[in-house]
């Protein structure tokens, strides 16, 4: 296991590495200018003075070589030091953090909750297939996965807030703000999740050593739980470490719609102003998320798979 670890974790390094190079491209690459994206940050005028914006490169570094400028970034980016964004004229690290940390709050609760809900009810369907409960799992399931944020938010906005009155629409810093997003973000991996455990855990319960320990007067509920759904959580630790990176970055529409300051609602607004600094640090933080949550998940998914173990130890 440790052997694994230290694999996985010396592939973090080179990806990382490699993702900061196209995030600091990228810009360039679609013919974003910094210095006159700097410009109309702070300035109406449609064409910036030519003497000012001279002086501005000179002044951020923009007129040395490309690789000179991305090593400095770089340095500045494994220093903690992210530059000041062109817009809020604030430092970056300080906005990126703030965000994250709401964008991480939702993010967490939306998996416990999609875990909590979905691998019980999958495992419970999966006792009876064809069902009542199976049957309306599948219907639950298959809205979860199908209906996007977008259409959901809404709905759930209209229902709950609008109709009902029970719960606010828009705001942050209340327990309650957070039961609409929260709900928001789980419905699709908590159905993928529900999905995932029926479909295993059925398989699982029709093995022969199944069928024999049920034979010897082993109760349904252990054998649900040791045999089946034990199993199937193997998956779900995957399909939760495929989620991480997207709830914290990817929730750009639930943050939008539910006025809520995370992160995909920051880089939705620096993406529209073009404010680099902002874009290029919190892209990179998704994609740092992603590897490292990507190899953690790995890691966890082969420590609770017997037969994953004994192939990573060889």
């Amino acid at each position: 296991m440790i052997g694994l670890l230290l694999r996985r974790l010396a592939v973090v390094g080179p990806v990382l590495l490699a993702a900061s190079v196209l995030v600091f491209a990228l810009p360039r690459l679609v013919g974003v200018d910094p210095a006159r994206a700097v410009l109309r940050a702070r300035s109406a005028e449609a064409v910036p003075d030519p003497a000012t914006e001279a002086r501005l490169r000179s002044s951020l570094g923009l007129d040395a070589p490309v690789t000179e400028q991305y090593l400095r970034w770089l340095g500045g980016v494994l220093r903690g030091d992210l530059g000041h964004g062109y817009v809020a004229r604030t430092p970056v690290a300080g906005q990126i953090a703030d965000a994250a940390a709401v964008s991480g709050l939702l993010a967490v609760l939306a998996l416990a909750l999609a875990a909590v809900v979905g691998i019980p009810a999958g495992a419970y369907a999966a006792r009876r297939p064809g069902g009542l409960l199976d049957r309306f799992l599948g219907l639950g399931t298959v809205a979860g996965v199908a209906v996007p944020e977008f259409v959901l938010a809404p709905w759930l906005v209209l229902v709950f807030a609008v109709w009902a009155g029970a719960l606010p629409a828009l705001g942050w810093g209340d327990p309650a703000h957070l039961v609409l997003p929260v709900l928001t973000l789980a419905a699709y991996p908590g159905a993928l999740a529900a999905q995932l455990v029926r479909a295993e855990t059925a398989g699982v319960l029709a093995r022969p050593h199944v069928l024999v320990a049920r034979a010897k007067g082993l109760g349904a509920h252990r054998v649900l739980w040791r045999h089946g759904a034990r199993l199937a959580t193997t998956s779900v630790t995957a399909l939760a470490g495929m989620f991480v990176a997207g709830l914290l970055g990817g929730s750009v529409v639930v943050e939008v719609v539910f006025g809520i300051p995370g992160l995909g609602r920051l880089l939705h607004r620096a993406v529209v102003a073009q404010d680099l600094p902002v874009v290029q640090a919190g892209t990179l933080l998704v994609v740092a998320v992603a590897v490292v949550a990507g190899v953690l998940v790995e890691v966890l998914a082969t420590a609770l798979d017997p037969v994953l173990r004994s192939a990573g130890s060889r």
